[in-house]
């Protein structure tokens, strides 16, 4: 009998493949649970301890892997954790659109476990893996239509020890040090690059408490005003007037605490975002609405407005209003939001999701950096989700902006995570910048960051609140800053590198 009749009448002898079968299901379901703890590591859970883990999970499992199975086993990590992350963006656009952007951006960690695949065939691989991640991140912060930031592991690590790490390196440097310490876990549990692993782990774990983080600086008093609005969603602003009104009024009281000496008279105050969705430049009402606030409070007001124009598009402005001037200088939205603020193929979107006309006109794209003169204070202004992009906001620093404000309009989300996730951005870029920040939201959470990224104070939700805080101005330049997008560069190039090797290495071997 020959051997193939044997084995043909005897399925025992096929039995080691059917015992080794279940591996591929097994590494996938770790995949998928990967992705679920990460988003753990995000507010509004918190548990930032975690997001190492999911790095250790994603990467022992990818290794030892084909570059397409390492790429299904990412998918199913990204698909995981960005469906649960951004589950908020359903509120506005549907599930459809909630879907598709996490699967969008699921893509990208797909890339990044086919990397993770070739780069841990070489020696010294947990540092090669570590880089894969800031690579993967450097993609999508800027692929496709400018980028998506969301998720970003520097972003679950807004008071952590590795923190401090901003302030050189920026967002990058610290994606770098949560995946450097998760590829040392990883390389414990398969028991190779140890070596690799603790010098690298070692010296995140070395350097990073000892990295100064300013708090000094010349001081002066804002006050942010948290107007509120009259419904949750995206009807809120149907009703634009009332929104005008809550802080005009919220700022008539602040006034009126300073007039009878409740609160010290600020230097300057800052309105959040959409805090006017009516054009004072077009409506005479709404800007006398303006106007009477600031006289009454008698300093410039930063004052949050969606502009009419150019054409038949409309601009997210953040207007300079003086009590003796009026408006004066004017900062335009750089990052239009896509699919938010404009419809990148709005026919093929409307088949997606029917609420794509919610958005009938689009934003214009503004062109220059948001650095204000605001009363004493050169202000580094960004708009909402700005704050995740690192070349604007370090654009806004380097123009001189002394004092980063985050205006924001957070109630078309509800009662989500989106807003602790944006306020856990802009902790870390005030470590990153050594700026105090100050996020002013119409609807919470509102809060002053001072540039060690300590919570100085905060508002809760959809409550009517104003900060009155005491806030340092700093003109000195951490090295972050001043390196700017280098060390994601270097960081990203040794990831492309380390690929190239392994993949020239293999293709040697066979």
């Amino acid at each position: 009998m020959t051997s193939a009749a044997v084995t043909r009448a005897h399925p025992a002898a096929t039995s080691p493949a059917r015992v080794r079968s279940p591996q591929p299901v097994l590494r996938l379901a770790i995949a998928a649970i990967a992705g679920l703890l990460l988003d753990l590591a995000f507010p509004p859970h918190d548990l930032w301890w975690l997001a190492p883990l999911p790095v250790a999970a994603l990467t022992a499992v990818c290794r030892g892997v084909t570059a397409r199975r390492g790429a299904l086993l990412g998918l199913a990590t990204g698909s995981a954790f960005f469906a649960a992350l951004l589950v908020w963006t359903g509120t506005i656009a549907g599930a459809g659109a909630w879907l598709a952007l996490a699967l969008l951006e699921a893509g990208f960690v797909a890339l990044l476990g086919a990397a993770l695949a070739v780069v841990t065939r070489l020696p010294g691989w947990p540092v090669w893996a570590a880089a894969a991640w800031v690579g993967e991140e450097a993609l999508r912060d800027r692929l496709p239509f400018g980028g998506f930031p969301w998720g970003r592991l520097a972003f679950s690590q807004a008071d952590t020890w590795v923190t401090p790490l901003a302030a050189i390196g920026g967002a990058p440097l610290v994606t770098f040090a949560v995946a450097m310490v998760g590829s040392a876990m990883a390389a414990v549990a398969v028991r190779s690059g140890l070596r690799a692993a603790l010098a690298g782990a070692g010296l995140v774990l070395v350097v990073a408490p000892f990295v100064p983080t300013p708090t000094s600086g010349h001081e002066v008093t804002i006050a942010v005003v948290q107007g509120n609005v009259p419904r949750l969603g995206l009807d809120a602003f149907a009703q634009r007037a009332a929104v005008l009104d809550n802080h005009a009024s919220a700022t008539h009281d602040l006034a009126a605490a300073v007039h009878a000496g409740r609160q010290p008279r600020p230097d300057l105050v800052i309105w959040p975002e959409n805090a006017s969705d009516l054009d004072p430049y077009t409506d005479p009402g709404a800007a006398a609405t303006i106007e009477s606030a600031v006289r009454d409070i008698g300093v410039p007001v930063l004052v949050g407005a969606v502009l009419d124009g150019p054409g038949d598009k409309v601009r997210n402005a953040g207007i300079v209003w003086d009590p003796t001037t009026g408006p004066g200088q004017l900062y335009v939205k750089r990052h239009p939001v896509p699919f938010g603020e404009y419809m990148p193929f709005r026919s093929l979107a409307r088949r997606i999701s029917s609420k794509v006309d919610l958005v009938p006109r689009d934003f214009a794209r503004g062109s220059k950096p948001g650095a204000l003169d605001v009363g004493p204070a050169r202000l580094a202004d960004v708009i909402c989700f700005e704050v995740a992009y690192d070349g604007v906001v370090r654009d806004a620093v380097r123009a001189g902006g002394r004092l980063l404000v985050v205006q924001t309009n957070n109630a078309t989300f509800g009662r989500t995570g989106e807003t602790y996730q944006q306020l856990a951005m802009g902790r870390l870029r005030a470590v990153e910048h050594g700026r105090t920040v100050i996020v002013a939201a119409t609807s919470g959470v509102s809060a002053v960051i001072a540039p060690d990224g300590r919570l100085a104070a905060r508002t809760a939700v959809f409550r009517r609140d104003i900060l009155v805080q005491r806030v340092a101005l700093r003109s000195g330049s951490t090295l972050a800053t001043r390196l700017g997008v280098l060390p994601e560069l270097l960081l990203a190039a040794v990831a492309g590198l380390s690929l190239g090797a392994a993949l020239l290495r293999t293709t040697v071997r066979r």
